[in-house]
């Protein structure tokens, strides 16, 4: 081959390789989190430690701005997102609640309205009551439910959201009889509780943590197949680790986790999908947000792709079967 044909060659495909490497995608202005629920809820405190953890570590050179939108028990950030379709500059951060709420509440969206990005993690899930109330174990608490049915009140986030899924969950498996209150957020059902106001709520370990520590609640079991990790002590007397198990007390439940997600608008640029998929991938990987599943003792699970779909589905199936059983689909 000529020299010169060559040389030219090898310029037009360095040209190429350095227009495609231009052409890579990156945010062009603020990138905006939507959270699906109230200020200092669970997902706002997940939302806010992914932006923080993205800030410390200098991940992108555009910032992240948290918007909360927890209106309709979540509702309001989908119907948002959607109404954002091809917007690759918004992310919108729930819970379960995307697939989920269309299937009890007629609302303006449906799960495929927002394309899948990512979970972070796996939020354990916890039987929680007022500091001075008398019941040892959760067995305790159902026996008092079932002598009494309707009188003891639950509180916890959304109505038929999580909280009261893992309630109904509790009370088949026992045959107590419990009220459940919906509150705007976790956070605010863990103040309703220390205050005295509510019975018991089952909530996650990061949104009662604090009313834990000020001896304003205390926990009597956690729903999972083995009990929490973590063992720094979180009060005087206790870590997570010490916690058992409500499996251990006696209750038929083997575990109950919701993951922690992130979704973009539909018709988002596959490329932004990729870039955002990596930057939450090293967020998640950064020792701010480790400390952070560790404090509140989350279990840390990054999914994308494929094993998010798959997981969603599967958690799709289960769910429609108890909202069928409890009447809750939406007609």
């Amino acid at each position: 081959m000529n020299t010169r044909i060559a040389a030219s060659l090898i310029a037009i495909a360095a040209a190429t390789l350095a227009t495609s490497a231009q052409a890579q995608w990156a945010p062009s202005k603020p990138i905006e989190f939507i959270a699906a629920g109230g200020a200092g809820g669970g997902t706002d405190q997940f939302a806010r430690q992914i932006q923080a953890a993205i800030a410390k570590a200098n991940l992108t050179d555009e910032n992240v701005v948290v918007a909360n939108k927890g209106g309709g028990s979540g509702a309001e950030a989908f119907i948002y997102g959607k109404g954002a379709a091809g917007d690759d500059h918004k992310l919108i951060f729930g819970t379960s609640n995307e697939w989920t709420l269309p299937l009890v509440t007629k609302l303006g969206f449906q799960a495929e309205d927002l394309t899948p990005v990512a979970a972070l993690a796996l939020d354990e899930f916890i039987v929680w009551v007022q500091a001075d109330a008398p019941y040892k174990t959760i067995m305790d608490l159902a026996a008092a439910g079932k002598e009494n049915p309707g009188k003891l009140k639950f509180g916890g986030s959304q109505s038929k959201d999580v909280d009261q899924t893992l309630l109904r969950q509790i009370e088949n498996a026992t045959g107590a009889k419990f009220v459940y209150i919906p509150f705007k957020s976790g956070s605010e059902a863990a103040v309703q509780l220390a205050g005295n106001h509510i019975d018991g709520n089952t909530n996650n370990p990061a949104e009662n943590v604090g009313q834990w520590r000020a001896g304003q609640a205390k926990p009597l079991c956690v729903v999972a197949p083995q009990r929490m990790a973590y063992k720094e002590k979180v009060t005087e007397t206790m870590s997570w680790n010490d916690i058992p198990t409500c499996k251990e007390q006696g209750l038929a439940l083997e575990g109950f986790q919701m993951p922690r997600t992130v979704f973009a608008p539909k018709d988002a640029d596959p490329q932004a999908l990729a870039y955002y998929t990596e930057l939450l991938k090293k967020a998640s990987e950064t020792p701010e947000f480790q400390n952070y599943l560790k404090t509140t003792s989350q279990t840390s699970r990054f999914m994308t792709g494929d094993e998010f779909k798959s997981f969603i589905a599967a958690d799709l199936d289960k769910s429609k079967a108890q909202f069928a059983a409890d009447g809750w689909l939406a007609k």
